[in-house]
């Protein structure tokens, strides 16, 4: 399972955002929906081994599964009406029980540290960063189920650096170049499934 952790600091946490402006009225959704799409779509397929939890203003967390998400498809405005949807539901998210309005998406109460501190279990926290370790001197056996954790347009935040500073297992780097997030994502993809680029 691979998983990635999107933060999102100007995401709307209301449902009261037109699809028809993601890009300035709904917080750039628009980039974070293309890292979601970038997370799961393949050419005519999705990756099913794949989780993304987008974190909406540190207060709620939106969590995708592939295993069992439907009707997501490779555009911005119908991935930003799932998001929509799933703020619809959001009041129906009590305590740490989720709400669930569709198949392979739940809306949780809770923010980045509560995302992290659950995921804690699942595998290396990895933050990807400019600053951090080239990821081809890495050992792909060593990023065995991973949970990366992304920024937006936004630079992490100081309390985000320092409670990532605890709770993540090592900083990387996919490229000499900075990335948006989503062609992160898709070279992440690249790297794990290409065993670091030595099988094709």
């Amino acid at each position: 399972m691979r998983q990635f952790v999107l933060i999102g600091h100007d995401v709307p946490t209301e449902p009261d955002f037109s699809l028809d402006d993601l890009a300035s009225g709904a917080g750039r959704l628009d980039a974070l929906c293309r890292s979601i799409t970038s997370a799961f779509v393949t050419s005519h397929g999705i990756r099913e081994d794949v989780r993304v939890h987008l974190i909406a203003q540190d207060e709620l967390t939106i969590s995708f599964d592939g295993g069992d998400l439907r009707n997501l498809h490779p555009d911005e405005r119908s991935t930003a009406a799932l998001v929509r949807t799933a703020l619809e539901h959001r009041d129906e998210a009590i305590g740490a029980l989720p709400a669930e309005p569709s198949p392979g998406i739940a809306v949780y109460r809770r923010g980045l540290e509560g995302t992290l501190t659950e995921l804690a279990g699942d595998g290396p926290v990895v933050q990807l960063h400019e600053d951090g370790d080239a990821v081809v001197d890495v050992d792909p056996a060593a990023l065995a189920d991973p949970v990366f954790v992304l920024s937006d347009h936004r630079d992490f935040t100081a309390a985000e650096t320092t409670l990532l500073e605890d709770a993540t297992d090592r900083r990387l780097r996919l490229s000499p170049t900075l990335l948006h997030a989503d062609q992160a994502i898709t070279v992440a993809h690249h790297f794990l499934d290409t065993d670091g680029y030595d099988r094709f």
